[in-house]
């Protein structure tokens, strides 16, 4: 909410509360999603910028996909053309979403050049950057596990020293994630992004 509409809900409860109200009534019947959806595609047609984030995020939370996101945007076509549709890509690819990164949505990706496979023990973790994304790797006897740095709940960029023995924790909402699994196991319900990866020339690749 901006500083405006704080001081408005503070300085004149009585009118401002029934806006508040009304916009709650009116969604009472539509399931989150859909209610999160239609509040994105109402912020890319104000393009207003701030709320636009917020409400994508709200809307990842709730179980929107990346594809649903898109065809809302695209279905909206109409009202919004093409260059307000073009304003909210570029706000999502400058957010740097791993959902809406190409490998996650079923295309290509690229291979990026991580490390050397010799410089990770079995059993050991390390965070690195890499082509600037931050990845946590793990290896396992038969294995490499590489994943996105950002946690899955608010796309906060969890940094090394939240790495305990194999339990990854975030700063920001105390959501928990093993290592060896990228499941979450406290707080939240979301699992931490998996790139794919493979080992080539001694070199571990991952594709995003």
């Amino acid at each position: 909410m901006s500083d405006a509409l704080n001081y408005l809900v503070k300085a004149r409860p009585d009118a401002v509360g029934h806006y508040f109200q009304f916009l709650k009534e009116c969604g009472k019947h539509l399931d989150p999603k859909t209610r999160d959806l239609i509040s994105v595609i109402t912020k890319v047609d104000a393009q207003t910028e701030r709320g636009f984030r917020q409400y994508l995020g709200r809307a990842l939370r709730d179980g929107c996909t990346p594809m649903e996101v898109l065809d809302a945007l695209l279905m909206a076509f109409p009202t919004l053309g093409l260059a307000k549709i073009v304003w909210a890509v570029d706000i999502i690819l400058a957010m740097d979403l791993p959902e809406f990164q190409p490998a996650a949505l079923g295309a290509e990706g690229s291979w990026h050049d991580v490390m050397g496979a010799d410089e990770l023990a079995v059993g050991e973790t390390r965070r690195v950057e890499c082509d600037g994304r931050g990845l946590f790797v793990h290896r396992t006897d038969d294995e490499w596990r590489v994943y996105d740095s950002r946690c899955p709940h608010q796309t906060t960029n969890i940094p090394h020293l939240a790495l305990q023995g194999c339990t990854l924790t975030c700063p920001k909402h105390e959501w928990a994630f093993d290592v060896r699994s990228g499941e979450c196991i406290a707080k939240g319900n979301s699992p931490l992004k998996r790139w794919d990866s493979r080992v080539e020339g001694g070199r571990l690749l991952a594709r995003w």
